[in-house]
């Protein structure tokens, strides 16, 4: 049974860390972006993409794999993947042994590019995220990361139709 939105409130102690975690998911985002598009005219998302690229074998990956990578939709993968093909750094290729399948191939200057903006943005990832932590604490923020992203990733999807009120 559904319990009431009275019910479901947050007690003080973690309305304080959420409050914390609210923070974090603000903020970090937009000082990421920020440096990546200041340095090297990329996105925090778009660099993210050829970072993946860059790693992949071939450089080359199926855009419905790209889009599991960056928990993206479709839609928005392939609108950031026409602005680096803009910029010459990726490229669609059809799957030459499956034609129904699009491949995102990282070209020379995309590797050139993440090659580029990846110390920087590493270095402001090891002062934001790292340095004010312990070693210890580091071990802790992956365990409690993947604790949360477990249960994001067993939850069912909310939609505004799944929201139960509760009757007077």
């Amino acid at each position: 049974m559904p319990q009431s939105s009275e019910a479901s409130e947050l007690s003080a102690a973690h309305l304080e860390v959420w409050a914390s975690v609210a923070t974090l998911l603000e903020r970090l985002p937009a000082a990421l972006d920020a440096q990546l598009q200041r340095d090297s005219g990329l996105t925090h998302f778009e660099h993210g993409l050829l970072f993946a690229l860059d790693t992949a074998s071939e450089r080359t990956l199926r855009m419905s794999t790209l889009a599991g990578y960056a928990s993206s939709t479709l839609s928005r993968l392939s609108r950031a993947i026409s602005r680096l093909e803009k910029k010459g750094w990726v490229r669609r290729e059809v799957d030459p042994t499956d034609g129904r399948v699009t491949l995102a191939v990282l070209t020379d200057a995309g590797h050139d590019a993440v090659r580029h903006s990846t110390p920087a943005h590493h270095a402001l990832v090891e002062k934001l995220v790292f340095n004010s932590l312990t070693e210890q604490q580091v071990r802790q923020l992956g365990a409690i990361s993947g604790r949360i992203a477990q249960a994001i990733d067993s939850a069912p999807a909310w939609s505004p139709e799944s929201r139960q009120t509760s009757s007077p």
